[in-house]
């Protein structure tokens, strides 16, 4: 059996004293030099390094009993629902509020629950970072697993609601000191300084600094009716499309294929662009994930494919995605991967658009740089009387993908008036300034496993030849399953399975024993990479013609047909030429899209598996027109 990808959905912390893993050894880090460099110390040796933050991974830790490694179908109804319920109790606590003396039990006491049991529901999600810490465990903790105490959680609750709140002068360490006193005077082990820092990181800045006197300061942080309002980078993220006024032409006959699209993201505290996703296809449910984990991921790989060598420091998961009602939004599927990663979802006010403003403005802004490029449409009559646009079209997608990176960047560099300083300036000031209110934010340790929790997922039997979706996949994994039926349902038991639908030749596949995805190979070979979409469509066309024994190779054989047909009407007609741009999109060795490329993903010795194939980037997955996958 081919080795599997467990799915490990923890993330990479940067805060000092977080433990982490750097080529063969873990490191504790003492400080966060910028956006690339860690000082970390080596826990066994004690000596100090500067480490690349793209080479770090997490530490191990004790997973013991939690479902965070499992896949989110793999959480049944009534778990997520009780990790909903869990969640929706301890959330108004995690902007800091547990610090607030009584918060906790209040809010224990709303929910009918221990405050020791709230505790414990905060204590779970800070580690693990998302909703799926909270399903209900199998069995008990991990034995061994320390745990703070009620006892020593009111203590700090006290010091912080008391003489930290009040005294501007006091540190985190004379915060720590007066911990260890009081658990020192009671007899009871003391918690270490990073569990303070933690707790007072969750401090809200607003109460904080009325308790201190500091009125300038606490005004800085309160909210304001009739617009968005954030107080940290990431706090608020604004998504939504537009199309671009200019005409694209294809890679080989230069001429005209039509107008892209654009999704962008900006974070609403900083006005920085924090991400994007370009298509030839209209929106859809899947451009706003393709657009998320584009928004979550690292932009060094992206950037260094265009050929660009400026900063885009961005990664880390927002804590609100913020849009307008569209369908392509709402999409349960892709609520419940946001959810699954702590992404709340929430919408505009119905006809309040300056709700939007942010993202507006920023569209805006871009419109009126298309409008200037060869090939931009024009808006009066009077400019476009005796201009045609498709004639004067020069970019391809690839050129364009590539001007429309340069200009996210000059945004993100220039002054905004709003803010009084260029965007970047002020992600920069918020994690490195004199200012500085945040930490360098978490980087996503398995970019494989977070990309395949936004692409599409079915639940499928496994008869003698595999798994059905559209084509039949099989693997190894499947073999002690085929057949077996469900104890409850007495009918055929169900499976994760879940696909990238531009590459028809593979699906993953999830044994619920081993808890791991499975690549499972379509049945019989096919060379050339084709899209579902083409598959289907060429199924369709051997249907059609009355061909009795459907092949494989035979439906390669009319797609590719089918492919070589439309290049050459390419010449004649703009719709097969856009069409063809894009097949030739999704087969280029130089990925088009925003998302970086998966790394080889790692045994559990740490040695590079080459039998389980890396997931294609999701920003390159397509629009499959009408085909339902799951989203």
């Amino acid at each position: 059996m081919s080795d599997g990808a467990k799915p490990v959905r923890s993330m990479i912390s940067l805060d000092k004293d977080s433990l982490v893993e750097h080529h063969s050894g873990t490191y504790r880090i003492v400080q966060t030099l910028n956006f690339n460099d860690v000082v970390g110390v080596h826990i066994e040796t004690g000596i100090s390094s500067v480490l690349g933050v793209q080479d770090l991974r997490p530490a191990p830790q004790d997973t013991k009993g939690l479902f965070v490694s499992h896949d989110l179908e793999d959480i049944g109804d009534e778990n997520w629902k009780l990790a909903e319920h869990r969640y929706s109790v301890i959330e108004p606590l995690l902007s800091g509020n547990h610090v607030v003396k009584g918060a906790v039990a209040a809010r224990a006491k709303e929910a009918g629950v221990d405050a020791a049991t709230v505790y414990r529901w905060l204590g779970r999600y800070q580690n693990y970072g998302n909703i799926s810490a909270l399903v209900p465990m199998r069995r008990g903790w991990a034995k061994g697993r320390s745990r703070i105490s009620t006892q020593v959680e009111k203590l700090i609750d006290d010091i912080l609601g008391g003489p930290y709140s009040e005294n501007r002068g006091i540190t985190i360490k004379d915060a720590h000191e007066s911990v260890k006193e009081a658990c020192k005077a009671l007899g009871i082990p003391a918690p270490n300084i990073t569990t303070v820092r933690s707790r007072i990181k969750k401090l809200p800045l607003r109460k904080l600094y009325l308790s201190r006197g500091q009125v300038d300061k606490a005004r800085a942080h309160e909210a304001r009716s009739g617009g968005l309002e954030a107080n940290y980078p990431l706090q608020i993220v604004q998504i939504d499309h537009t199309p671009l006024d200019v005409f694209l032409v294809d890679d080989i006959h230069r001429e005209s294929i039509g107008r892209p699209w654009v999704t962008l993201a900006i974070c609403v505290y900083t006005r920085m662009v924090v991400g994007y996703y370009f298509s030839l296809e209209a929106p859809s449910a899947l451009s706003v994930a393709m657009c998320i984990v584009n928004t979550c991921l690292p932009k060094e790989s992206l950037l260094a494919r265009h050929g660009l060598h400026e900063e885009w420091p961005v990664w880390g998961k927002p804590s609100v995605i913020h849009s307008d009602n569209g369908s392509d939004f709402r999409t349960g599927s892709l609520i419940k991967s946001c959810a699954m990663h702590g992404i709340a979802r929430e919408f505009r006010p119905l006809e309040s658009p300056h709700w939007g403003g942010h993202i507006e403005r920023l569209m805006g802004t871009l419109a009126i740089k298309s409008k200037k490029e060869k090939g931009a449409t024009q808006s009066s009559p009077k400019d476009r009387k005796g201009y045609d646009a498709e004639k004067e079209a020069v970019y391809t997608f690839d050129d364009y993908e590539t001007r429309l990176i340069r200009r996210i960047l000059a945004y993100n560099n220039k002054y905004h008036e709003a803010i009084q300083m260029a965007p970047i300036n002020k992600w920069r000031s918020a994690f490195f300034g004199d200012r500085k209110i945040c930490d360098p934010l978490a980087r996503i340790a398995d970019p494989f496993i977070f990309q395949l929790d936004f692409l599409p997922s079915e639940m499928r039997t496994i008869q003698n030849k595999g798994v059905e979706w559209d084509a039949h996949y099989f693997c190894d994994a499947m073999r002690p399953w085929v057949g077996i039926v469900d104890e409850k349902t007495k009918k055929s038991k169900k499976f994760i399975v879940r696909r990238d639908p531009r590459d028809v030749r593979r699906i993953w596949f999830y044994e619920p024993n081993l808890k791991e995805y499975f690549e499972a190979s379509i049945d019989g070979y096919i060379e050339n990479r084709i899209s579902v979409r083409e598959y289907v469509a060429a199924k369709r066309q051997a249907r059609r013609d009355g061909l009795e024994n459907i092949n494989t190779a035979l439906l390669e054989q009319l797609a590719v047909e089918d492919r070589k047909q439309e290049l050459e009407a390419a010449a004649k007609t703009k719709t097969a030429r856009r069409n063809a741009q894009r097949v030739r999109n999704d087969n280029k060795s130089k990925k088009s899209a925003p998302v970086d490329s998966v790394p080889a993903r790692q045994s559990a010795t740490g040695q590079s598996s080459q039998k389980v194939s890396k997931l294609v980037p999701i920003d390159q997955v397509e629009d499959l027109g009408g085909v339902d996958f799951g989203l």
